[in-house]
């Protein structure tokens, strides 16, 4: 049986660190970005690497239905899918609160229905979600979450704002909106593929040192008082948020199914009862 592993935002950062990780762990591992040139030029460093896996790059915005209706198509070719570390997302400083959930949460939805049709006995999806929901105190009552629920409605967007408030336009509001909706999203499908033996589970990095983190710490001072506080006293690495991810994956892991896993250095941890 050839397996095969899906990163996306393979390209830098945490999924990069990720495709890095998983290179030994599957037969083919797809590098999906929307920077084609940097998911080929990972792809070619580990291929010149000699590990296990075939590293394919695949140039993909995760919001293009056709593009991963391709993506659903090359798996099914290509082998069994095994495993799936769905890091491609963006932050609240690069896009309007429309893109933010484009991406982070219609995003992963999207993905996750087109791989739905292949997950069998052994698949496994980490979504990376956030810890800014938890910071954010994000605990919508059961009229919000039913919209937040339903990412792929095409109205979500105007059902989403009407539901939330027009505060929701703040791209510093919509981001812990979505990830707490990528962390909700993970619980239903881990339900939805159970049945199947596939489990799906989310996980919140806290302040990682990638290039998205250093933007956003060059223009969110609050970031900074949360290093500072951070009991380990440091930001996370892309390479220790992967080890986790891997662990998910694995079958190490088998009856590790539905939860979000909190990798933050203990951030929350020091501030959660102030």
């Amino acid at each position: 049986m050839t397996t095969v592993g899906i990163v996306t935002g393979a390209g830098r950062g945490m999924g990069e660190a990720c495709a890095r990780r998983l290179a030994d762990t599957v037969d083919v591992l797809l590098l999906v970005d929307r920077d084609t040139a940097g998911a080929e030029a990972v792809a070619k460093e580990l291929n010149g690497a000699g590990h296990r896996a075939v590293a394919e790059p695949f140039g993909l915005d995760v919001t293009d239905r056709e593009g991963l209706a391709r993506l659903a198509t090359r798996v099914a070719e290509a082998g069994t899918l095994r495993a799936v570390a769905h890091a491609a997302g963006i932050s609240p400083t690069m896009a309007d609160w429309r893109r933010v959930f484009e991406v982070d949460l219609i995003g992963t939805a999207l993905l996750a229905d087109a791989l739905r049709p292949l997950a069998t006995e052994g698949t496994a999806h980490v979504y990376f979600s956030s810890m800014s929901p938890l910071l954010a105190r994000v605990d919508p009552d059961p009229a919000v979450g039913a919209v937040l629920d339903d990412p792929l409605h095409e109205d979500f967007l105007e059902r989403i704002r009407e539901a939330v408030g027009p505060d929701i336009e703040q791209s510093t509001l919509a981001y812990p909106w979505a990830k707490h909706g990528v962390a909700r999203f993970a619980r239903k499908e881990a339900v939805r593929l159970g049945p199947v033996g596939g489990r799906v589970c989310s996980l919140a990095p806290g302040i990682i040192d990638t290039p998205q983190g250093r933007q956003e710490a060059a223009k969110q001072t609050s970031m900074q008082r949360l290093i500072d506080v951070t009991p380990l006293g440091r930001t996370g690495r892309s390479e220790e948020v992967a080890e986790v991810v891997a662990f998910m994956l694995s079958d190490e892991a088998s009856f590790l199914n539905g939860i979000d896993v909190l990798v933050d250095g203990g951030v929350f941890a020091a501030v959660r009862d102030n």
